[in-house]
């Protein structure tokens, strides 16, 4: 006599009863949960070959790299001499030295003859993207009488300035 096998639906994915749809889609304190995959479960070493991190617990055999509390200092390399040990010191940076964001003459004559050229609006036509101070270089030439305000120039910018009938203000 063949037996009958009947196969149960699981309730899980179709909702207990065909009127919960809307309950099921509603956010309310029963049906707060996290996104699925946010919550990872932490691994658990050393719990048994079955765990796949079992008896070395994922950190090889022997060595001073599998044992407790190793940690290799930054640039080690086994004892042999570092990277930064083998390649010659060059150069001095002075400690009081500045940096400029350096703007070409050229540069100047998008704006229109008699304007002020200051920094704050050399920032906002995109000619200078960062915060630091402005020097104006003499390359090229400027067809426009403009007045410049900057932080420090070249000699030769501020003699090209004055030969096109503009002026230049050294900023503080």
């Amino acid at each position: 006599m063949a037996k009958k096998i009947v196969r149960k639906t699981s309730n899980r994915t179709s909702g207990k009863k065909a009127g919960n749809k809307e309950r099921r889609n509603s956010f309310n304190l029963e049906t707060l949960r996290p996104p699925r995959g946010s919550r990872k479960r932490k691994v658990r070493v050393g719990r048994g070959i079955g765990s796949k991190l079992g008896r070395t617990s994922g950190a090889g055999n022997k060595g001073q790299k599998s044992r407790r509390g190793y940690s290799r200092r930054r640039g080690f390399e086994g004892g042999q001499m570092p990277l930064h040990r083998r390649i010659p010191k060059r150069g001095f940076r002075s400690p009081f030295g500045k940096t400029f964001a350096v703007i070409n003459l050229q540069d100047l004559n998008a704006f229109p003859a008699g304007e002020t050229v200051t920094p704050d609006l050399l920032r906002a036509h995109g000619f200078v993207r960062t915060t630091q101070q402005i020097k104006i270089l003499g390359d090229g030439d400027l067809q426009n009488k403009l007045a410049v305000h900057a932080h420090a120039f070249s000699a030769s910018a501020k003699d090209k300035i004055t030969k096109a009938g503009g002026s230049f203000e050294v900023l503080a």
